[in-house]
């Protein structure tokens, strides 16, 4: 018999839990590189570009990978299918500077880094409900945990940068600050921002850059408050379970025992 906790998911399987447990190390990679290697690839060549657009393309990929895993239901399939054309047609959008040598137009940049900024939202909420149905709490759950804290400041960032080239001067960077390198620094501000630490070296510069960071402040805490309720709410919930299960262990050795013990007891002459 299976343990209780996968008993309360009949649709999450020990054979799909054991593999979407071992996609969260590999989101979590994914989308930390790409943070740590955004001031290379804002050279302006087409060389910083393909290495922006290779590693945002390994983050949808994997992103794809991870929650095309979740769920069996047959009326979720197609939820599944158009959250991977989506991200398939993102994953293309973003060679396009590789292709042409640049960006041609700035509405087209805001638009690709808008349809990125929604395909990484989409991917965070299904996250989350994947942890929501994950019975177990370990080192790759909690992987997958930080993949997605890393992921909604990415995001942020991602969303910040289409905002600034739809309305120029939306956020103030204290220096001038060249176009290749917005999505370097608006990524910053958003994991500054999501952090609460406000330095102040980037600020936003009106009412839509003011309503960005409250929006992305008030969504990095309720992330925050849902996780650590999930994750605590798992890991007591599987700790109960093998409570029971010891107890039930516990309770078969006595009833064996007692069972031997009548067995032995000699018949009266």
């Amino acid at each position: 018999m299976p343990p209780i906790g996968l008993l309360q998911w009949p649709s999450l399987t020990r054979e799909r839990l054991g593999r979407l447990e071992r996609q969260f190390l590999p989101l979590l990679i994914t989308v930390l590189v790409p943070i740590m290697l955004l001031p290379q690839t804002a050279t302006g060549h087409r060389s910083g570009n393909a290495l922006l657009a290779g590693l945002i393309s390994a983050l949808i990929v994997q992103s794809i990978r991870t929650v095309g895993l979740a769920g069996a239901k047959v009326g979720l399939v197609w939820r599944r299918r158009v959250y991977s054309w989506f991200g398939w047609l993102v994953l293309a959008s973003l060679w396009i500077p590789v292709l042409r040598g640049s960006w041609q137009q700035p509405a087209i940049k805001a638009a690709v880094m808008s349809g990125l900024s929604l395909f990484f939202l989409f991917t965070s909420v299904g996250l989350i409900r994947i942890l929501a149905r994950v019975p177990r709490v370990n080192a790759q759950v909690m992987a997958g945990a930080a993949a997605g804290y890393l992921l909604l400041g990415f995001t942020g960032g991602v969303l910040a940068t289409a905002t600034e080239v739809y309305k120029p001067g939306s956020f103030l960077m204290g220096h001038l600050v060249h176009q290749q390198l917005l999505l370097d620094r608006l990524t910053y501000y958003s994991f500054v921002t999501i952090a609460g630490l406000g330095y102040g070296d980037v600020v936003p510069g009106n009412a839509i850059g003011e309503r960005f960071a409250i929006l992305l402040s008030v969504s990095s805490t309720l992330y925050v408050a849902l996780l650590v309720g999930l994750l605590l709410g798992r890991f007591i919930a599987s700790q109960e379970v093998l409570i029971l299960e010891e107890d039930n262990i516990l309770k078969g050795v006595n009833l064996a025992s007692s069972g031997d013990g009548d067995d032995q007891t000699p018949t009266p002459q």
